[in-house]
């Protein structure tokens, strides 16, 4: 099997994020997103990340897009400024190979190299082990379920939080004001 590469993502990669992200909304409880958006809303979201100086990559085998992964401000108030929040999706046809943690490994290189000190994780669907299991590989720990918070394909749908530090986390003050 191929090592992915992970690069920026370039927006001829929009059509195969939105394929990607496509198929998770239709089948998954991941989004909780009901309707898939147009190339347009995906390279408006991806746009605002990048506006944010922050990390929005892709996985590519063999020249194909078969995963994308990126970070974006946790909430918009001020305060929360130095912590992020993380979001992976991988085509279908590719989970389990060891992509989607490639991609998550960069966004949390990234991020750290880029002052943020704290990253979540929000999990649609608190069965959703394989998420589950790959932030916790990656040293984010759980920090709390939200009951029935979402509804989708007819029914009631948990949301995990995990979080991770980032950097010394907690352990000292920030020095960059501007992340």
């Amino acid at each position: 099997m191929l090592l992915p590469t992970i690069r920026p993502s370039r927006s001829e990669d929009l059509e195969s994020i939105r394929a990607i992200y496509a198929h998770h909304v239709r089948h998954g409880l991941a989004s909780f997103e009901e309707e898939p958006p147009d190339v347009a809303e995906l390279a408006r979201r991806r746009a605002d990340t990048l506006a944010h100086d922050l990390p929005h990559l892709v996985a590519e085998v063999a020249g194909q897009v078969v995963g994308y992964a990126y970070a974006g401000p946790f909430h918009h108030r001020s305060g929360y400024r130095y912590t992020v929040e993380d979001t992976v999706y991988v085509a279908p046809d590719r989970l389990g190979a060891g992509i989607g943690r490639a991609l998550l490994r960069e966004v949390i290189e990234a991020c750290t190299a880029g002052g943020h000190r704290r990253m979540i994780a929000v999990i649609g669907d608190s069965a959703n082990e394989p998420s589950i299991a790959l932030h916790a590989s990656l040293g984010f720990h759980r920090a709390g379920l939200l009951p029935s918070v979402g509804f989708k394909f007819g029914r009631w749908v948990d949301s995990v939080v995990m979080q991770r530090p980032l950097g010394s986390g907690d352990g000292s003050v920030p020095t960059s004001p501007n992340v």
